[in-house]
């Protein structure tokens, strides 16, 4: 198994996936994350002037806070995540060259993945975690199934079609990483709007992992 760059330990594993954000809004969306508790951004990489976004983000953020892209599907646009400042890659797919391109720059990677021979593959090349995607179609008890035949220690997330009123299933089920889009973040919305957004994801996390006793 290729060496990886280890997942982050985080107080809340909730990545907030920025789709469509546009530069001049970053900085106080950025802002109000983290004050309400995140602590991993992604700005995919189809949304306007993605580059620049991530640059303003990783200025934006503390050093705690881990910036990145998401939907990147080249080597070089590793490269142009490196320059921005960014330390996460995800992906919807497993490309073994892009995980490892990423892993050599120091890059947290966070590959797409649906099936057993996905999530083995992308786990041989170094990945960080895997993106269990769509995970509303998996659901729970799809990606406990595969979970079990990945090497041990493998973290595991749970994006697409997730929102807080989700987390207690997954909570029971042990899965305890999150990416959190359309739920969290929907183009145009203010800085305000958000950080409620925020506060209340955050606090639904929190009561689930309480109650399963994580």
């Amino acid at each position: 198994m290729t060496s990886s760059v280890k997942w982050p330990t985080f107080r809340r594993p909730l990545v907030a996936i920025l789709r469509g954000v546009r530069p001049e809004e970053t900085a106080g969306i950025v802002d109000a994350l983290v004050e309400g508790g995140f602590e991993a951004i992604e700005i995919p990489l189809n949304s306007p002037e993605p580059f620049r976004s991530v640059e303003i983000a990783a200025k934006r953020a503390p050093a705690g806070c881990l910036v990145g892209a998401g939907t990147v599907l080249s080597v070089e646009e590793i490269g142009k995540l490196a320059d921005a400042g960014g330390r996460l890659m995800v992906s919807p797919n497993v490309d073994a060259g892009v995980i490892r391109a990423a892993s050599e720059k120091g890059m947290v990677t966070m590959p797409g993945i649906f099936t057993a021979t996905e999530a083995l593959l992308a786990a041989a090349a170094g990945a960080s975690a895997l993106k269990f995607f769509p995970a509303s179609v998996l659901g729970p008890s799809g990606i406990n199934a595969i979970r079990a035949v990945l090497p041990k220690g493998m973290e595991v997330g749970a994006v697409g079609g997730v929102s807080e009123r989700d987390f207690d299933a997954y909570a029971t089920a042990g899965i305890r990483i999150f990416g959190l889009g359309s739920s969290l973040y929907k183009p145009g919305e203010t800085a305000a709007a958000i950080g409620s957004r925020a506060r209340a994801i955050i606090a639904a996390y929190d009561a689930a992992f309480k109650h399963a006793g994580q």
